[in-house]
């Protein structure tokens, strides 16, 4: 499991409220849940709306408390571990991953949690992508999706009057605002090591390749692959339409460029919103473009997850509380509070509805069409990594045959990983 790839928040010590065994004086059942904080203080805390649900649902359940455990993201990993390790494991935690717990079979099936009416209502893009050898066990809870964004100042200097469709026009685009608004750098490519396997998975798809297939196996060096990097290193790097070298720039700086007026365009998350308002940038979205209109539109989909464990063996429980968590009503107020996007159809559809939304409009029509990590591979954490580290170099000039190098370190350590 890892922090949340949603939003890099400030540490928050854990909060540990009300409190009781499995059973309650009563006979009752008690429900232990360990959760993600997402405020940055006392008073958005993530306790605040976990325990308002908790008392409404045990009024309506007043056999089955619900012990709330919320902890900070910094702290939550280790936590659950120490849980486990103590035999105290939790009915239910919400974090940001899913699939060591399904390797060491502590997990009940999603579909033995949730009622089917709640399972028709998650995006069925996600509840794919909580899925391990076709079996749901993580049930996503928030999400994020990725879309290109532009200044629309820089873009009316360069006489550009729409954002790109395709590659091509990218980078024409670039091109114009590089001839036009010196200073500026056309486009944002951050394969630093913060994120990059995230903006190499959104080239790769655009140019109708992946980082991995349906079946599960990793395809870095396809072909499709090979021909995004080497369009993206003749195209944008060796044209100097980007940053000299951008595998050493990181997401982080991308935005923070984008925010102040130095960077024309880039693929962000909902979170670059806020900053770009915040610097008085005149943005825009739209999709991400494609290397052709016929290559089918998709954007990468981050997710943090629900998991019901089976050890306390409150399975009837664990689903009337979850059926409850997953209320429109409840899945909205959190969204909205955090400024999230919804998992779930109804909420997706009541916030597309709600002008209070209009700059997410564009992130919310991307959510159906989002792909994720092989979050199910219990090799992909390490892959993960190798990719941080090296896929960057795959736009330097003359660089080695990186993506035939970590395919084969991918490929090892997936082999690994199923044997163990």
């Amino acid at each position: 499991m890892k922090r949340s790839a949603l939003l890099p928040l400030p540490i928050v010590g854990s909060l540990l409220l009300t409190g009781c065994g499995a059973l309650d004086m009563s006979g009752g059942v008690t429900l232990n849940l360990v959760a993600a904080d997402y405020g940055d203080n006392e008073t958005n805390s993530s306790s605040i709306y976990w325990n308002n649900l908790a008392r409404r649902f045990e009024a309506d359940n007043p056999d089955i408390k619900v012990h709330v455990d919320v902890v900070s993201w910094n702290d939550i990993d280790k936590h659950l571990a120490d849980l486990i390790a103590k035999g105290k494991t939790p009915d239910i935690a919400q974090t940001g991953g899913y699939a060591d717990q399904v390797a060491a079979d502590r997990l009940y099936p999603a579909g033995d949690v949730l009622s089917n009416s709640t399972q028709v209502n998650l995006l069925d893009s996600f509840a794919k992508a909580g899925q391990v050898l076709g079996s749901q066990y993580g049930i996503p809870f928030i999400s994020s999706s990725r879309v290109f964004f532009y200044n629309k100042e820089i873009f009316a200097k360069a006489g550009i009057t729409a954002p790109p469709t395709t590659w091509d026009e990218l980078r024409r685009d670039a091109e114009l605002i590089k001839s036009k608004v010196p200073g500026v750098i056309p486009y944002a490519l951050p394969l630093g090591p913060e994120e990059a396997q995230g903006e190499a998975m959104i080239w790769t798809m655009s140019g109708g390749g992946g980082l991995s297939d349906n079946a599960g196996n990793y395809t870095i060096d396809s072909q499709a692959n090979r021909a995004t990097f080497t369009w993206l290193r003749s195209n944008l790097v060796d044209k100097r339409l980007t940053y000299d070298d951008p595998s050493k720039v990181d997401r982080k700086t991308a935005f923070n460029d984008f925010a102040s007026g130095k960077v024309a365009m880039l693929n962000g998350h909902p979170g670059l919103v806020s900053k770009a308002v915040a610097g008085n940038i005149q943005y825009g979205t739209a999709a991400i473009p494609r290397k052709d209109p016929g290559i089918k539109p998709s954007t990468l989909g981050v997710a943090d997850w629900v998991m019901a464990f089976k050890a306390p063996g409150h399975r009837a429980e664990v689903k009337k509380f979850l059926n409850f968590v997953y209320a429109k009503e409840n899945t909205l107020k959190f969204d909205e509070q955090y400024n999230m996007l919804p998992v779930t159809q109804d909420t997706l559809e009541d916030m597309s509805a709600n002008p209070a939304h209009k700059d997410l409009t564009e992130f919310l029509n991307a959510l159906p069409n989002a792909n994720f990590y092989p979050l199910g591979d219990p090799s992909w954490d390490k892959v993960s990594s190798m990719l941080k580290q090296r896929i960057g170099e795959a736009v330097r000039p003359g660089s080695a045959d990186v993506l035939g190098d970590l395919q084969a370190a991918a490929s090892a350590e997936a082999s690994r990983a199923r044997k163990g």
